[in-house]
């Protein structure tokens, strides 16, 4: 990791109604002061699906404010891109990136200590979210997906803290290449990529899953 990484904002949401009368607690918005982020995620914070989103391996979601400014430029007038953690973030932080970030990479955060399990997923509830149908397509192409942290260490944490990356098991699958790897039909594999990144102890049960799909 180069540069400094720093939290920007902690964000939490509860239930809301989405376009069509689904309800997601994908709207996060900022709290303020020191939050706790235990093993299940931020103090405050809900999961709707749990069978998709939450749990020990989804506990905490960070996206990259560094990617907010091409979201704008991209889709104007999006009410969602407005405010921070309109992409269901718990931890809206610059200063790190998806070819940045590898999977198993530990930070601490505050008194956390956080263990990168995947990326997320885009799904039918970012386009609901977004009123765009094309948002899966886009993050596809993309590959700004965001990801998924387990909680090693509960602690807690407040804007202007910093990220310090204490721990690299492994420097060839970061988030962005193993989301290519599982979801970008353009990206070029080689045999045995899917085995080589599901032997990573730290890949958390549903990327798991994927490559275990992309080897048969």
């Amino acid at each position: 990791m180069t540069g400094s990484a720093t939290l920007l904002a902690l964000c939490v949401g509860q239930p809301q109604p989405l376009a069509g009368g689904k309800k997601s607690a994908i709207d996060k918005r900022p709290i303020e002061g020191s939050v706790h982020i235990g093993t299940m995620g931020l103090a405050g914070d809900t999961q709707v699906d749990k069978r998709y989103h939450g749990g020990e391996h989804m506990a905490v979601h960070h996206y990259a404010a560094d990617h907010y400014p091409y979201w704008r430029e991209q889709l104007p007038g999006v009410d969602p891109l407005t405010n921070p953690g309109a992409f269901g973030e718990n931890l809206h932080a610059s200063g790190l990136t998806e070819p940045d970030v590898y999977i198993g990479d530990r930070y601490r955060l505050g008194s956390a200590l956080l263990e990168v399990s995947m990326g997320r997923q885009p799904c039918n509830t970012l386009q609901r979210h977004f009123a765009r149908d094309d948002m899966v397509r886009r993050i596809i192409a993309n590959h700004r997906c965001g990801w998924y942290y387990r909680v090693l260490e509960e602690g807690a944490a407040q804007a202007g803290d910093t990220f310090s990356l204490v721990g690299r098991p492994q420097e060839r699958w970061s988030v962005d290449r193993a989301f290519a790897l599982l979801f970008d039909p353009k990206f070029k594999r080689t045999p045995g990529d899917a085995q080589d990144l599901l032997a990573l102890p730290a890949l958390g049960p549903k990327w798991q899953a994927k490559c275990t799909a992309k080897r048969r």
